[in-house]
């Protein structure tokens, strides 16, 4: 089984964006533009429905989103000094799996590197 690779040349921005992520998926599997971007979209609306529903997503070799409900506790305004209750709410966390931990302090201890190869999975 051959790993499918995807090379990212330097990006002009500092971003990858969605719309990067879809001419990726243009240029190097051939998908047309229109399923490029649907693709792209379906996936960030799984994940997103995923946690608003509170359930963790796994993304094995790159980490894990969750949802995290943090306590109500007093806040204070900066500017006038009121204090003020800040309420329960959830956060979505997002924490690197170790293979990800590992290319990115990789990538220090190399010269500039130009491309970032991405594994996914077998075809």
């Amino acid at each position: 089984m051959n790993a499918m690779e995807f090379t990212l040349e330097a990006l002009e921005t500092p971003a990858l964006t969605k719309a990067h992520l879809a001419d990726l998926l243009f240029e190097q599997i051939g998908l047309n533009k229109r399923e490029s971007k649907d693709m792209v979209e379906a996936f960030f609306d799984l994940i997103a429905n995923s946690l608003i529903e509170g359930t963790d997503v796994k993304i094995s070799g790159f980490g894990n989103f969750q949802i995290r409900v943090k306590a109500p506790r007093p806040g204070r305004n900066p500017r006038t000094g009121e204090a003020i209750p800040i309420g329960e709410r959830r956060v979505a966390t997002f924490h690197a799996s170790a293979k990800l931990k590992e290319q990115i302090h990789g990538s220090i201890s190399e010269e500039a590197p130009q491309e970032v190869e991405w594994s996914l999975g077998s075809e």
